[in-house]
């Protein structure tokens, strides 16, 4: 349990949840230093017909614009969790999930 507080601290001193949640998207889009290797990256996966790691980053991508949607403000009201609206969030997310574990493992190329 030691190591487990250990890094709790650690999320907790470096902010990083806060830096995630503050990331600002017009602005990182359009810094040459992110779009270029990302760009690179992305024609690099292209071309190696990578579709395994395409597939799941454009997942993370996905599940990262969501998250800021506000849909996803409005699962808390008052401080109580609005089930009918938690529900279709829990299911796809088991969906993803699952999808990422049948990438993962239960195909081979």
């Amino acid at each position: 349990m030691d190591f487990l507080s250990r890094i709790a601290d650690w999320f907790a001193a470096t902010n990083l949840h806060d830096q995630i949640l503050n990331v600002e998207v017009v602005p990182l889009f359009t810094n040459p230093y992110f779009i270029i290797p990302f760009s690179i990256l992305i024609l690099y996966m292209l071309y190696k017909q990578n579709w395994r790691d395409l597939i799941i980053l454009a997942i993370c991508i996905a599940v990262w614009w969501a998250s800021g949607t506000p849909y996803m403000n409005s699962l808390i009201v008052n401080g109580e969790i609005q089930i009918g609206k938690v529900l279709p969030v829990i299911f796809g997310g088991a969906a993803v999930v699952g999808f990422l574990i049948y990438l993962l493992f239960g195909r081979s190329d």
